[in-house]
């Protein structure tokens, strides 16, 4: 998939390096709103050089079949992200997912709709078989898209990521696609 209109007026796209500075933007405007549930970020992190070199990273891994990065792009400006990570196939057929959305965006159900999309572009795209996310135990909000997305609990996974200056238990959620044998 390298774009969808998932609500009127919004678009899941693939990400792309001239994305940058509307990125580094997005990311500046909702640091607060972000940082309970992201990694502690250095201030260089948002800057328009760094976000240039993560996309070109990204990109690079995109080209190579091991991450998938997503934009929802409002109104001509980035108000979220999905990126599917270590997408493994042969056996394994699965990858990581990580969103995030902005402030001014929750509660509309985009998060839903875009992670029903990406699971879409998943499974008939890439042909995975599942895919993992994980949620910091209060993160309700996130908790009940991947519920609506029909990811299902599989487990509490202490201290998984060090998230907001801490290790930080989570609970571990996955959604098989289908059951088909490994196309490739």
């Amino acid at each position: 998939m390298e774009s969808e209109e998932i609500m009127a007026g919004v678009v899941l796209r693939l990400a792309r390096t001239e994305d940058a500075e509307a990125l580094c933007a997005a990311f500046v405007e909702n640091r607060k709103h972000l940082e309970p549930w992201e990694p502690h970020r250095p201030e260089s992190y948002f800057t328009v050089p760094v976000q240039a070199r993560r996309l070109a990273d990204q990109l690079r891994h995109h080209a190579e079949g091991r991450v998938a990065p997503w934009l929802l792009e409002a109104d001509g400006r980035i108000v979220g992200g999905l990126t599917l990570n270590g997408i493994a196939l042969g056996p394994f057929c699965s990858a990581y997912l990580g969103y995030w959305l902005a402030a001014d965006q929750q509660g509309r159900g985009l998060a839903t709709a875009a992670v029903h999309a990406v699971c879409r572009a998943a499974r008939d795209g890439l042909g995975l078989h599942r895919i993992e996310a994980a949620t910091l135990p209060e993160n309700t909000a996130s908790q009940r898209v991947l519920s609506k997305c029909d990811f299902t609990l599989i487990g509490r996974a202490p201290r998984y990521l060090h998230i907001n200056g801490a290790w930080r238990d989570h609970h571990t959620f996955q959604r098989v696609l289908h059951d088909d044998a490994p196309a490739r």
